[in-house]
């Protein structure tokens, strides 16, 4: 293991966003239970069945937003149409429902704001400095906004996010094939590769993907299943890995 906690072999680090770099995992999960829970209501009345933590932690998080409509309703036996990307947030379809959870997000971001993780930044400094490559990795259409507001963006090499996996035709987490692409344009292969990831589906697809060390975040007392998951090791704080203090 080298004084960052990895591999010897490992050349480059692949970081999810929410949760690991940024406090957002909490503004999503908040998101996610308005919008249900408004759709919910108003489809079976005040004695709806609420959306839970356990629901965002099993068919929600990590996945990209439409992805996580599906999965959700699925569990409960919901069946609406598709609708198409551009739906109004108001229309009664799996892209309406997600284009409501976006906005009610970015409204949570815009009136909150967005706190990083300074451990996971002085981690990620530190990587490069000994000459580790970087990529961000987020199934969130809003990273790069995220990135800039928070003066992180320059920390990675390559960046792929909802925007780049939509233009590529990549499936989500907990399809690895987002991570394999950032292993691509870094030029590295993936068992050269550290996953960094909060989500169950996250871990789910870098052990997927073959990657050589996948690291758990445990924000919200998951440890157990971020190693059911294939976690190679879980922390708390990417500071418990090494790096500077």
């Amino acid at each position: 293991m080298t004084e960052l906690g990895l591999p010897e072999e490992i050349q480059a680090c692949l970081f999810d966003l929410d949760g690991v770099v940024t406090r957002t995992a909490v503004v999503h999960a908040a998101a996610w239970k308005e919008m249900f829970d408004a759709f919910l209501r108003g489809r079976d009345g005040d004695d709806f069945r609420p959306f839970t933590d356990a629901d965002y932690d099993e068919y929600v998080d990590g996945r990209p937003r439409a992805d996580g409509v599906r999965t959700f309703l699925a569990s409960r036996g919901i069946d609406l149409p598709e609708g198409d990307p551009e739906d109004p947030p108001d229309a009664p379809t799996v892209h309406g429902l997600g284009n409501r959870k976006n906005d009610l997000v970015l409204e949570k971001i815009r009136t909150e704001g967005v706190q990083p993780y300074d451990g996971t930044l002085r981690y990620i400094e530190a990587a490069r400095a000994q000459g580790l490559r970087t990529a961000i990795v987020s199934s969130s259409a809003n990273t790069l906004q995220v990135l800039r507001s928070i003066d992180a963006e320059s920390l990675f090499d390559v960046r792929i996010d909802g925007v780049v996996a939509a233009e590529r035709k990549l499936p989500g987490k907990p399809h690895p094939d987002t991570f394999l692409a950032a292993a691509r344009d870094l030029g590295v292969r993936p068992e050269q590769a550290a996953v960094f990831e909060d989500a169950l589906a996250g871990m789910d697809a870098g052990r997927a993907g073959g990657f050589g060390y996948v690291v758990g975040v445990d924000r919200v007392g998951q440890t157990d299943a971020l190693y059911a998951h294939g976690a190679d090791r879980v922390v708390k704080d990417l500071a418990e890995l090494g790096g500077k203090e």
